[in-house]
């Protein structure tokens, strides 16, 4: 659990000082997620940093805050909208100054917990680990959204193992979540590591395979890059259908954008 809490800490750290850059014109920024700004990421982080706080350490409140939200959510109200309304006093820099420490706490909270504890959310109970590496996955996401609109090209770590995991294991509900039958060979997955190495899953002898960076990996099943903006290489079968509608996250079924509008080719 201390290595799953420091890389959800050291992932919160380094989004915090991208965002501790920005001016107040970049703050206001349209990214193509949505044409959410710097601002609506960290607002929609933030969000659920908090509920999440009172996911780790007081059950209660979260059922009866989930419960205020769901009836929100039931007159239409997106959370998006809900979010602003909650932290729209803030600017950027003081939404920075109130989401550091809540994030903060939020780690230190998950780092005490027996890793198979189990944390109410949004659906089923989840293990602490897999709550703190949910939320790394998002944070790592949300966070690719402000460094596409300022133009920057992200340096790759390590912590993207627990994003590639979280992939790999929801093949099967990517096929569920769109009401199509999950393919009986399972790909084998060989990725290149960022700073060195090589990660695989699956039987190495599968006739279906996808192989390439990890970083890339992650920004598919994340569906923050189109595929054919991608270097990863796969057979041409289920290896391919499920890259084109891979999805690590809860939700409805969502799609990836279209080839080429969140490439960055700038390496500032």
């Amino acid at each position: 659990m201390k290595q799953t809490s420091d890389d959800l800490r050291n992932e919160y750290r380094d989004l915090a000082d991208l965002v501790r850059t920005l001016t107040p014109a970049q703050w206001r920024l349209r990214s193509d997620f949505y044409g959410w700004t710097p601002w609506d990421e960290i607002a929609h982080l933030c969000f659920f940093d908090e509920t999440g706080l009172l996911s780790a350490t007081d059950s209660d409140a979260f059922a009866a805050d989930t419960a205020t939200l769901n009836a929100t959510l039931a007159t239409g109200k997106e959370i998006s909208a809900i979010a602003r309304e909650k932290y729209g006093h803030l600017d950027g820099a003081q939404l920075l100054a109130y989401w550091e420490p809540l994030s903060t706490q939020l780690v230190d909270a998950l780092a005490a917990l027996d890793p198979k504890a189990r944390l109410p959310w949004y659906g089923p109970t989840m293990s602490a680990r897999s709550f703190a590496t949910a939320r790394l996955m998002e944070t790592w996401a949300h966070g690719q959204d402000v460094w596409d609109v300022v133009g920057r090209r992200r340096p790759a770590t390590d912590r993207l193992r627990h994003i590639a995991h979280i992939g790999v294991t929801t093949f099967g509900w990517s096929f569920v979540n769109r009401k199509q039958p999950v393919p009986a060979v399972v790909p084998y997955i060989e990725l290149d590591a960022p700073q060195g190495g090589v990660w695989t899953w699956g039987d190495a002898a599968s006739s279906e395979t996808i192989r390439g960076p990890a970083d890339d990996f992650c920004l598919l099943v994340t569906q923050r890059r189109n595929l054919a903006d991608t270097a990863l290489r796969y057979s041409d079968g289920s290896a391919r259908d499920w890259l084109r509608i891979a999805q690590c996250f809860a939700g409805p079924p969502a799609d990836a954008p279209e080839p080429g509008v969140r490439k960055v080719a700038a390496t500032a």
